[in-house]
C-alpha cells in the first residue's frame, strides 16, 4: 500500500515537473514573441493617450480602462481564435498576412515622418473614415472616441498577434494558445498601464507643484510638468522609428520567403562585413547595421506606399463606404 502511494507521488511529482517546464517554456516563448512586436506595441502606447485629450481629468482613467477592455476583447475573443485557426488550417497564409502587416507598419511610420517634415503636404492625404466635426454631447463624444480607439487598437493588435504567432516555434495547439493569450494579456497590461501613468502624470506633477510640503517635492512636480511634453514627443519618435524598423524587417523576411532574398541577403552581407571590419564592436556592430538596413528599407517602402494608399486605396474605401451608406 505504501509502495503504491509512493509510486503515485513520484508520478505526480514527475507530471508537476513536466507541467512546470511547459509553463516556463510557454512563458519564455510568449516573452520572446512579445518582444518581436515591439514596434506595434510602442506605437500603441504612443497613440492611445491622444484619445483622452480634451476630457475632464476624472474621465481619463475610465476612458483608458474601457479602451483596455476593448483591447482584451480584440485580442482574446477575436484575434486569438483567428490566429489559431490560421495556424491550424492555413499556416501558409501567415507569412503573407505578416507581410501585409509589415507594409502597414512601414506606411504608418513613413506617413508620420512625412507629416512631421511636410505638414502642409500631408494634409492633402486624408485618412479614410475621418469625421469633419466632433459631437457636441460629451457622452456621445466619449463613446465615439473610445470606439475609434478600439478600432485603431484592433489593427495594431492584429499585427501584434500575427507577429507573435510567427515568432513562436512549432508548439502544440494548447501551448500555442496559452503563449498567444499571455502575449495578448501581457502587452495589454503593459501598454494601458503605461498609458494610465502617462495621462495622469501631469495631474500628479501639478499636485506636487502646488501641494508638496518641501521645496524638493514642489520642484519635482514642476520638473514633471516640464518633462511630460518631451516624454510624449520622445515616445512618438521612438514609436515611429520602431514601426519603420520592425515593418522593414518583416517585409524583407516576407520577400525572402517568396523567393526575393536579395535585399535581405545584402543587408546580412553588410552586417557580416561590419563584424569582420570592426571586431571590437562584437555582435553590436552587425546588429546596428541590420537595424539601420531594415529601417532604411522600411522607410523607402513606406514612402512609396503613401501616394499609392492616399490616391488609390483611401478613395476606393470612401466610395465603398458611400455605397453601403446608401443601401
Amino acid at each position: 500500500m505504501s509502495v503504491g502511494l509512493l509510486g503515485l507521488l513520484d508520478d505526480v511529482t514527475a507530471l508537476a515537473k513536466v507541467a512546470a517546464a511547459s509553463i516556463d517554456d510557454v512563458a519564455g516563448q510568449a516573452a520572446k514573441a512579445g518582444l518581436k512586436a515591439a514596434g506595434a506595441v510602442i506605437d500603441d502606447a504612443a497613440v492611445t493617450p491622444n484619445y483622452v485629450t480634451g476630457f475632464a481629468a476624472d474621465r481619463e482613467l475610465p476612458i483608458v480602462a474601457r479602451i483596455a477592455a476593448g483591447s482584451v476583447r480584440n485580442k482574446l475573443l477575436i484575434l486569438l481564435p483567428a490566429a489559431l485557426a490560421l495556424s491550424f488550417f492555413a499556416p501558409w497564409i501567415i507569412t503573407p498576412v505578416l507581410a501585409l502587416g509589415g507594409l502597414y507598419l512601414c506606411f504608418e511610420g513613413a506617413e508620420k515622418l512625412y507629416e512631421a517634415v511636410f505638414p502642409h503636404a500631408a494634409h492633402a492625404i486624408e485618412r479614410a473614415g475621418e469625421t469633419p466635426a466632433e459631437a457636441a454631447d460629451p457622452a456621445t463624444l466619449e463613446a465615439e472616441r473610445i470606439a475609434g480607439a478600439i478600432q485603431t487598437d484592433f489593427i495594431l493588435s492584429a499585427e501584434i498577434m500575427t507577429i507573435a504567432l510567427a515568432a513562436l516555434p512549432q508548439l502544440g495547439f494548447v501551448e500555442q494558445a496559452a503563449a498567444l493569450a499571455l502575449v495578448g494579456l501581457g502587452i495589454t497590461l503593459l501598454v494601458y498601464g503605461a498609458v494610465a501613468l502617462i495621462v495622469k502624470a501631469d495631474d500628479f506633477g501639478l499636485l506636487l507643484a502646488r501641494s508638496a510640503r518641501t521645496g524638493l517635492g514642489r520642484a519635482t512636480g514642476r520638473a514633471i510638468l516640464i518633462a511630460m511634453p518631451w516624454v510624449m514627443q520622445a515616445l512618438s519618435v521612438i514609436g515611429t522609428a520602431a514601426m519603420i524598423w520592425v515593418g522593414g524587417g518583416i517585409v524583407l523576411h516576407g520577400l525572402a520567403s517568396f523567393g526575393l532574398a536579395a535585399p535581405e541577403a545584402w543587408i546580412e552581407h553588410l552586417a557580416h562585413a561590419t563584424e569582420l571590419t570592426l571586431p571590437a564592436l562584437g555582435g553590436l556592430g552587425p546588429e546596428l547595421v541590420t537595424i539601420v538596413g531594415d529601417g532604411i528599407f522600411g522607410l523607402a517602402v513606406g514612402l512609396v506606399l503613401i501616394p499609392v494608399i492616399g490616391r488609390l486605396v483611401l478613395p476606393a474605401i470612401r466610395r465603398i463606404r458611400k455605397r453601403f451608406a446608401r443601401t
